[in-house]
């Protein structure tokens, strides 16, 4: 007998968790959904939520454990498939990285999230005119987030496109200038330049 997730003490204390996590308050938000998987082991969305939480602490292993479980109790947890393909993303493990973020963009399409990591993995997979053509479509559907700014603004870069680097990484620049993603960027503009000069 499974405990029942939309009962309102659940979407409660799944809601509190939420908050938490929004306010950075990941440890806080993790005994919440802790104490939801006690009683529920099969929680899928308190299992995204720690997945999540963990990602936000930097416990890769802890979060793709969440993610996986999530993934193996409901196929259609595109946030488990997602943070699946984020962790492999990270580990420079592209095509592994590739299958998940494809499966969680055909489960929720237009996801401008989803969209960055699966244009970021693709372009970094050999895919590149197809990878810059998935992060302009999530820059349009979200144009303010300075991580999707940064990324296309690198992959421009590698093609060797200064202007259009230079003009996305002082869009994010504006944004969130102390961004630890928009420092970097600007540093390795400034080193191109400074290069590019010299020739």
């Amino acid at each position: 007998m499974h405990a029942d997730h939309s009962s309102s003490d659940t979407v409660e204390r799944l809601e509190r968790a939420e908050q938490l996590k929004l306010t950075e308050h990941h440890e806080e938000a993790l005994k919440i959904l802790e104490e939801l998987l006690i009683e529920d082991p099969e929680n899928v969305p308190a299992l995204e939520e720690v997945a999540d939480n963990e990602l936000s602490l930097g416990h890769f292993d802890r979060a793709e454990r969440a993610a996986a479980q999530a993934v193996t109790i409901d196929k259609k947890s595109y946030t488990g498939h997602y943070i699946l393909g984020f962790i492999r993303s990270h580990r420079t493990q592209w095509e592994p990285a590739l299958r998940e973020l494809k499966e969680a963009n055909i489960l929720k399409p237009s996801n401008p999230e989803i969209l960055r990591c699966l244009g970021w993995a693709l372009f970094n997979a050999g895919q590149r005119a197809q990878g810059i053509v998935t992060l302009e479509r999530a820059l349009n559907l979200d144009s303010s987030n300075p991580l999707t700014l940064c990324d296309l603004g690198v992959t421009y870069l590698h093609i060797r496109n200064f202007q259009k680097a230079r003009s996305l990484f002082l869009r994010a620049m504006e944004i969130d200038p102390a961004g630890r993603r928009t420092q970097e960027c600007v540093q390795m503009l400034e080193r191109l330049e400074r290069t590019t000069e010299k020739h």
